[in-house]
């Protein structure tokens, strides 16, 4: 924003002129997650992660499903580089297809989580008064159930399937993302661009779309890093408790529930699958603080 204008009148006008025009600052914002280097070679990481994972059907030495019982339980050798279970299935074949799932279901699930709590946010800053407290204190009494027990009940009513698994997971877990939004909703519905948009007779939808999702992005984008890890925790746990995707198909956490039964018997079925977990939690919590630090506005680091 180039000057402040004195009077309404001539905000508007130069707004109309396009001299007053909301831009978050997302060139500065870059230029201080690049000197963040844990946050950068997290990201690089999680690149690396990801592309080994989803390119599994293509890579991986073996079908994560073939079977070979003269090999069963087999420590780590140069046939199968992390050994293989108790089936005979080479542990780095299942690994990466289990981490195939367990990042797709964080990132469909956490898309789930962003569009439910975006629209539930700006919704409820946009109709304010009553209406804004009543969905709030709804959002308030969600928050304090179990959300663990309730993603449970919904895989045990509706079934252990994955599109129930994405909606099950991402349904309870926009919850912090709405309130984020809200607030800073009503911060930009008093903002000066805003308000001179409305005074123009910009629509609600093109104010949304114009001036408050270029300022809401960064926001965005850290509630997004920062949701993948716990949507991804959550389900390891409901995946370790049986009640998450079923064999023969694999994910992180059933692959550490299926290692922690033998542990003392086959201990590398436990250690792969939980330190490609762990490390890929760590990245996705570092790049989503670097980012929360990088796109800060009122961030003085220099």
């Amino acid at each position: 924003m180039s000057k402040t204008p004195e009077a309404p009148g001539n905000l508007a006008a130069g707004i109309e002129k396009g001299e007053y025009v909301s831009r978050p600052n997302s060139e500065s914002g870059w230029q201080r997650f690049q000197r963040d280097r844990t946050a950068v070679w997290s990201g690089g990481f999680l690149v690396a992660i990801a592309a080994i994972c989803f390119l599994s059907p293509w890579i991986a030495p073996y079908s994560y499903m073939e079977q070979n019982l003269a090999a069963s339980a087999a420590g780590p050798s140069a046939a199968h580089w992390l050994g293989t279970d108790l089936l005979g299935r080479d542990v780095l074949s299942r690994l990466m297809q289990g981490g195939m799932i367990s990042l797709f279901v964080g990132l469909i699930a956490t898309t789930v989580a962003l569009l439910l709590g975006i629209c539930y946010g700006v919704l409820a800053a946009e109709v304010g008064g009553r209406a804004e407290d009543a969905m709030m204190r709804f959002v308030d009494i969600v928050s304090t159930l179990p959300l663990t027990l309730i993603v449970i009940l919904c895989t045990v009513v509706f079934g252990q399937n994955m599109p129930m698994i994405f909606l099950a997971v991402g349904g309870v877990s926009w919850l912090t993302m709405a309130r984020i939004i809200r607030n800073q909703t009503r911060e930009l519905k008093n903002s000066q661009f805003v308000q001179a948009a409305e005074a123009l007779g910009q629509s609600r939808f093109g104010i949304f779309r114009h001036h408050h999702l270029p300022n809401l992005a960064g926001t965005i984008a850290v509630c997004a890093t920062l949701t993948v890890p716990g949507v991804m925790l959550l389900e390891a746990f409901v995946s370790f408790l049986g009640l998450g995707v079923k064999a023969p198909m694999t994910s992180w956490g059933l692959m550490i529930k299926e290692g922690a039964d033998i542990m003392e018997e086959c201990p590398w079925l436990l250690i792969s699958p939980s330190v490609v977990f762990a490390l890929t939690l760590l990245s996705l919590n570092f790049l989503g603080d670097g980012l929360r630090d990088a796109f800060d506005p009122r961030s003085s680091r220099k």
